[in-house]
């Protein structure tokens, strides 16, 4: 199953992804992103001044202003 990483604020998301399966890891720090297949962020502190470095190849997925099985259904597709 892939690995997931996801923000702490989004614990409904974070909920409905381990119902499904995903292996998740919570992303604290920059090194979290390691090894995960694909991140979810809520997308409040996105591009900080301007500025956006990436830390990961994997994929990224905003969730600003989506409900949590939108979420889930963006991350099921990024694997089918």
């Amino acid at each position: 199953m892939p690995r997931i990483g996801i923000e702490g604020t989004l614990s409904d998301v974070k909920g409905a992804l381990q119902e499904r399966g995903y292996e998740l890891v919570d992303l604290r720090q920059e090194q979290d992103v390691q090894n995960c297949d694909c991140c979810v962020i809520s997308g409040q502190d996105k591009d900080v001044m301007g500025m956006a470095t990436a830390s990961t190849q994997a994929s990224v997925i905003n969730a600003n202003g989506m409900t949590a099985e939108e979420v889930c259904n963006q991350v099921d597709r990024r694997f089918q």
